[in-house]
Parts: structure tokens; sequence; C-alpha cells
């Protein structure tokens, strides 16, 4: 779905926005899902399910997940007219980790206790086009580095029916493998933060609810992402149980997710993003979708796709009909796939 809004730029010249956006922004995650489910229309007559993560004691699976977050900034107009200083182009960063996850044990209400080993990294990081960083774990010549430490080393976190990560531990022995002084270690430390884990083994596109759901219901969760001088964007995302397919002889449900502007963070982002002089129109676009294996209760794969865009005219711009503009990006992205 897309919308488009016209609002006005924080009270800073374009450059400050552009460096701002294309540096790096940070991500604010609400990942709080509502507890609100909604009977939509049945597109088949089937059973209610349950949605939920199943675990069995010394079960091991191995998924592969990745997330990209990445930021461009390009200017359409005449030369003459580009602000001084500006230098566009592409920055953010993909990892992508394999890992092995060993269900240790389960508890009365069927969270469990997972060790996470990771298999195998990759890791790009790019500046304003330029590739400050590039490891990739199946290299031969790459078992050197400070972010090589990390392969067929563990941490352990306990996750909930509902794909929530309640708690991390075990993390000192991972960590200590690590030397933080280079870029890389500092990567590395970085992917064993607590927000990092938390966001790695989330899966989201359950509900909160523990209860049975037939096709065509629907529930709901929030998130929020920050910007910075192009303020908070908060979302609303319903989740739609849309189909139960017959795969192999094991019944896989199919979800999708679609998101708008949340109605209630509405008015306070518009505070933020109506102080500067420059108009600007943007556009955004924010889906998923999971397949979940009921039989066993795995996910099968899992993905997330943000994309917001900007396009700030220049108000002293003469030409009517192709004004001078800066255009601005923001992608944030989560995939999850079990490879076995």
């Amino acid at each position: 779905m897309m919308k488009k809004a016209k609002n006005y730029c924080p009270a800073a010249s374009i450059v400050v926005c552009i460096l701002l956006v294309i540096s790096g922004c940070a991500e604010r995650r609400e990942a709080t899902d509502k507890s609100r489910i909604e009977t939509g229309k049945i597109k088949k007559q089937s059973p209610a399910v349950e949605l939920a993560l199943k675990f069995k004691p010394h079960d091991s699976t191995t998924y592969k997940v990745t997330v990209e977050t990445r930021r461009q900034a390009t200017w359409e107009g005449t030369s003459e007219r580009k602000p001084a200083g500006f230098k566009g182009g592409q920055s953010g960063n993909i990892i992508e980790m394999t890992f092995d996850q060993h269900i240790q044990s389960i508890d009365d209400d069927g969270n469990a206790v997972a060790k996470i080993t990771v298999k195998e990294l990759k890791y790009q990081k790019k500046v304003t086009d330029n590739i400050v960083l590039d490891f990739d774990s199946t290299r031969k010549n790459e078992m050197k580095g400070p972010l090589s430490k990390l392969i067929g080393k563990s941490y352990t976190i306990e996750i909930t029916p509902s794909g929530q990560v309640s708690k991390i531990t075990d993390v000192n022995d991972i960590m200590a493998a690590v030397s933080e002084g280079a870029p890389a270690g500092k990567t590395a430390f970085q992917l064993l933060s607590v927000n990092a884990i938390k966001a790695r083994h989330t899966i989201s596109a359950l509900p909160a609810e523990q209860e049975k759901i037939n096709v065509g219901q629907s529930w709901d969760a929030s998130k929020s992402f920050y910007f910075d001088q192009m303020g908070t964007k908060s979302y609303s995302k319903t989740y739609t149980l849309e189909e139960i397919k017959n795969v192999n002889n094991c019944p896989i449900a199919e979800i999708r997710m679609n998101a708008i502007p949340s109605a209630e963070n509405a008015r306070e982002s518009y505070k933020e993003q109506s102080t500067l002089p420059f108009p600007f129109d943007n556009t955004e676009k924010y889906t998923g979708q999971m397949k979940l294996n009921l039989e066993e209760g795995k996910v099968e794969q899992y993905n997330e796709k943000l994309l917001i865009e900007w396009i700030i005219i220049d108000p002293a711009s003469t030409n009517d009909e192709m004004p001078d503009a800066l255009k601005m990006s923001a992608l944030q992205s989560y995939r999850i796939e079990k490879i076995d």
C-alpha cells in the first residue's frame, strides 16, 4: 500500500538532512503485538488453528537470517542549483547469518531455552557508495579477522511460543572471542548486543494471544522507526491468515502483513516534521509474509520490508515542470528461512 503525505522538512539545511539520512538512521522498535484479533472474510472453510511455535527437547533446526538497512540520497536537478557540499550516494549494511538452533529445555508454559550456534556469516557495510567492510566466512581467506571468531561460537536465548525473545544468556564466551579494537571487532560486538540478538530471533508475525484462528482472521501489532531529522515513522501492522496449504502432506499457514502509518502517532509525527521551511512529499510501502509449518510449529519463511522515499523540492526552483529536488530513501528489510 502506498501512502502520500505533504509535510515540511526541519529548520536546517537540505545538506544536513542528507547527511543524517544517508549516514545510517537508527531504528526504534515497538514490537508490542496488540491483543486484538478481528474476524475478516473467510476465504475457505477450514478448522481454526493455533499459530504458534512448537518446541521439542534436543531438536535442532538450521536457519538463515538476513537483515538489511539502506539509506540513499540523490540530487535531481541542475548542477547550478545543487546544494554546496552535497555528496549523495548509498550507505547501509547487510547481514546474513546462518545458525543452528538447538532446543535445550522447555518449561510448563511452552517457552524454550535454545542454544544458537553461528555456522556462517556475511557482512557488508557501505558508506556513500564506498564499501568499508566486506566479510564472508565462506571465503577461505576470511578466517583470520574478528568476525571470523564468531563462527562455531554460541549464545543462548529463551523464546516464547509467540515468537518473542524473553531472555538472552551465555553471551560472555562468544564475546570474549572477539577483539573490540578494529572496526570489524566493533561490528562483531554490535551483532552480539541485546537489541541485535532480539531483532534477529524475534518472530513478530505471530499473534500474542494463544488462541485458535480461522482463515480470514487478522491481528494487529505496531512498530516505529526513527529517521533523524525526517522524524519518527510509526506503523500499525495488520497480519491476516490468508490460507492453509497442504505441502508434502504438511499443513502450511500463509500469513500476509500490510501496514499503514499509525493514526495515534500521526499528530506527533507531524510536529516533528513540520518545523523546517522546505516542503516535501513522501511515499511508503511496508509489507510482509510468513509461511508456518503447523505440524512442526516451525517457521518455513518470514520476511518484512519497509521502503520509504522523500522528495524535497527546492523552494527557489524556477522550473515548474521539472523542479530541482533532493530525493532520499530508506530501506529496512528482515528475512528468515529454514534451510534444514
